[in-house]
C-alpha cells in the first residue's frame, strides 16, 4: 500500500493521539468506577451499617428496659413504665426498620450488578426483622399484661418472660449478624477499591509509558520519513555550488522520493548539459584558434610560397647548368650537386608545409558524392604498400562485405587515410601490425585503424587534435587537426582510443549515402 508523506505523518500522530486518548478514557473510566464504589460504600453500606447499629443500640436499650421493668417492685412504677414502653417502642422500632428498608431500596438502585443480590438480601433481612418485631411486640404485651397486675402469677410471668427473652436474644443475634455482614462487605469493598486503585495506578503508568513510547516511535518514524528532505536540501546546495554530480538515490514511492528522482534526473541533465557546453566551448576555442592561426598561416604561406617557387625554379635551372659545367675535381662537382639536392628537398618540404597551412586556413569545400570507402582504402594501401613494408608494418584487412557507400569527397578522404597511415607507421618504428576494419551502422560507415605501436597517455590523447601540437620532433602538428576539420565538413567525426604500450585506434565515421 503506497501512502503519501502527509498521510504517513498524519497516521503516525493519529496513532499517538489514539494512544493518549485510550489512556485518558481508561483513566476516566477507572475514576468513574472508583467514584461509584465510594458512593456505594459512603452513601449506601455505611448508612445501612449505621441503621443496623442504631437498631442494635435501640434493641439493647429495650432489653435493659424490660429487665428494669421485671425488677421493679412498685406496681405504679411498673404500670408507668409499661405505658411508656407501649407508647414509644413499637412506633420508633417500626420507623427505624421502615427507614432501613427504604435506604436498602435506594442503595439497590446505586449498586452495580454484582452487588444487587447482596442489597436485596439486606432488604429481606430488614423486612424479616420488621416481622419479628411484630411478634416481639405481642410477646412484650403479654409480659406487660402480667406485670400490670398487683400480684402477677409467678408461673405465667416466668412463661411469658421466657418467650420474650428468647425472641430478644434471637433478634439481637440477627441484628449483630446483619451488622457483621455489612462491616465485612464494607471492608471487602474498601480493600477491593484500594487494590483496584493500585492496579489502576500501575496500569495508567504503564499505558502512559507505552503512549510515550508510541509517541517517540511516531516521532522517529516521521523524522525518518522526512530525512530525504534534508538529503534533498543538501543536494540542492551542491547543485547551487556547481557540483552537478550530486545523486540522492532516495527510494520509495512518496512525494519526496519522486521529487528526489526528478532531482537526480535534473542533476544528470545539468551535468550532461555542462559537459556539452564545455565541449562546445572547447570546440569554439579551437575554432577561434584555428581561425586566427589560419589567417596568420594564409598570410605567411602566401608570402613564402612565391619566393619558394622562384627558389625551386632557379635551383632547377642551376641543376641544368651543372650538367654542362666543369669543375676542378669530381669531389667538388659531387658536393655542389648534393647541395642542390638538399636545397631542392628543403624547398619541397617547405612547399608541403605551406600547402598544409593553406589547406587549414582555407579548406576547400568537399564535393560530397556516394563513395565506396573500401575502394578508397584499397587504393591508399596499394599506394603505401612499399613504404609500409620497408617499415616492417604488416597490414590486416577486415572489411565488412557489402560495405555501404558513404557521402564523401574521394580526394579529401584519401588525404585523411594517407595521414592516418603515415601516423600509424611512425608510431610503429620497430614494425608491427596495422588492422583496418570497416563497419556499417544504421546512419554511418565506420573505419577503424588499429596499430600496435607505443600508444599515448590520456593527457596526450586529449591534445592530439589541437593545431600545432605534435609528439614528433619534426612534426607541424597540423595533420590530425586538418583531418578532423575535413571530416567535420563531411558531417562525420574523427576520434581516438589509446593506451600506453598497447597501441592506438583511430575511428573515422562518415554519413551513409
Amino acid at each position: 500500500m503506497k501512502l503519501s508523506l502527509a498521510t504517513r505523518i498524519f497516521l503516525g500522530y493519529a496513532v499517538v493521539l489514539a494512544t493518549f486518548g485510550g489512556v485518558s478514557l481508561f483513566s476516566v473510566a477507572e475514576l468513574h468506577r472508583n467514584r461509584l464504589e465510594i458512593r456505594l460504600v459512603s452513601q449506601g453500606y455505611l448508612q445501612l451499617s449505621q441503621d443496623a447499629a442504631a437498631l442494635e443500640s435501640f434493641h439493647t436499650n429495650q432489653e435493659k428496659d424490660t429487665e428494669r421493668l421485671l425488677d421493679e417492685g412498685s406496681v405504679e412504677t411498673r404500670r408507668a413504665l409499661i405505658r411508656l414502653a407501649r407508647l414509644y417502642f413499637p412506633a420508633l422500632m417500626a420507623q427505624r426498620l421502615e427507614a432501613a428498608q427504604a435506604r436498602a431500596r435506594e442503595v439497590r438502585t446505586l449498586a452495580p450488578t454484582g452487588e444487587v443480590h447482596f442489597v436485596q438480601d439486606l432488604e429481606a433481612r430488614f423486612g424479616e426483622l420488621a416481622n419479628r418485631y411484630q411478634a416481639y411486640g405481642l410477646a412484650a404485651n403479654a409480659v406487660f399484661t402480667v406485670l400490670a397486675d398487683e400480684s402477677p402469677a409467678p408461673g405465667e410471668l416466668a412463661r411469658t418472660t421466657s418467650v420474650l427473652r428468647q425472641q430478644e436474644a434471637s433478634i439481637g443475634r440477627d441484628i449483630r449478624f446483619l451488622r457483621a455482614a455489612l462491616s465485612n462487605r464494607i471492608k471487602e469493598r474498601v480493600d477491593g477499591a484500594e487494590d483496584r486503585e493500585r492496579r489502576t495506578g500501575l496500569a495508567i503508568i504503564t499505558l502512559s509509558v507505552l503512549a510515550i513510547g508510541v509517541g517517540l516511535g511516531a516521532t522517529a518514524w516521521s523524522a525518518r520519513a522526512l530525512r530525504p528532505v534534508r538529503t534533498l536540501i543538501e543536494g540542492v546546495s551542491r547543485i547551487g555550488r556547481g557540483d552537478y554530480s550530486a545523486q540522492l538515490g532516495v527510494r520509495g514511492e512518496d512525494e519526496v522520493a519522486v521529487l528526489a528522482r526528478e532531482f537526480d534526473a535534473m542533476a544528470r541533465s545539468l551535468q550532461a548539459r555542462e559537459a556539452q557546453l564545455k565541449a562546445q566551448a572547447e570546440a569554439l576555442m579551437r575554432a577561434e584558434q584555428l581561425a586566427a592561426v589560419g589567417r596568420i598561416s594564409a598570410q605567411v604561406a602566401h608570402e613564402v610560397r612565391n619566393p619558394l617557387s622562384s627558389i625551386g625554379l632557379n635551383v632547377e635551372l642551376l641543376q641544368d647548368a651543372f650538367a654542362h659545367a666543369t669543375f676542378e675535381s669530381p669531389e667538388e662537382a659531387r658536393e655542389s650537386r648534393e647541395l642542390l639536392v638538399a636545397v631542392t628537398r628543403e624547398v619541397d618540404r617547405l612547399t608541403e608545409v605551406t600547402e598544409q597551412y593553406l589547406r587549414m586556413a582555407r579548406p576547400p569545400r568537399p564535393s560530397l558524392e556516394p563513395t565506396d570507402v573500401t575502394d578508397v582504402l584499397v587504393s591508399v594501401l596499394d599506394f603505401s604498400r612499399e613504404e609500409l613494408e620497408r617499415a616492417g608494418v604488416e597490414v590486416a584487412r577486415d572489411f565488412t562485405p557489402d560495405t555501404p557507400r558513404a557521402l564523401a569527397d574521394e580526394g579529401q578522404l584519401r588525404q585523411v587515410f594517407l595521414n592516418l597511415l603515415r601516423n600509424a607507421r611512425e608510431a610503429m618504428s620497430d614494425g608491427g601490425r596495422l588492422t583496418i576494419s570497416t563497419r556499417a551502422h544504421e546512419r554511418e560507415v565506420e573505419v577503424a585503424l588499429q596499430d600496435t605501436g607505443r600508444g599515448m597517455t590520456e593527457s596526450v590523447r586529449h591534445r592530439i587534435f589541437e593545431p600545432f601540437f605534435s609528439t614528433k620532433e619534426d612534426g607541424t602538428g597540423l595533420g590530425l587537426a586538418v583531418c578532423q576539420q575535413i571530416l567535420k565538413t563531411h558531417g562525420g567525426a574523427l576520434s581516438c582510443q589509446s593506451e600506453p604500450g598497447r597501441g592506438t585506434t583511430f575511428f573515422v565515421k562518415l554519413p551513409r549515402a
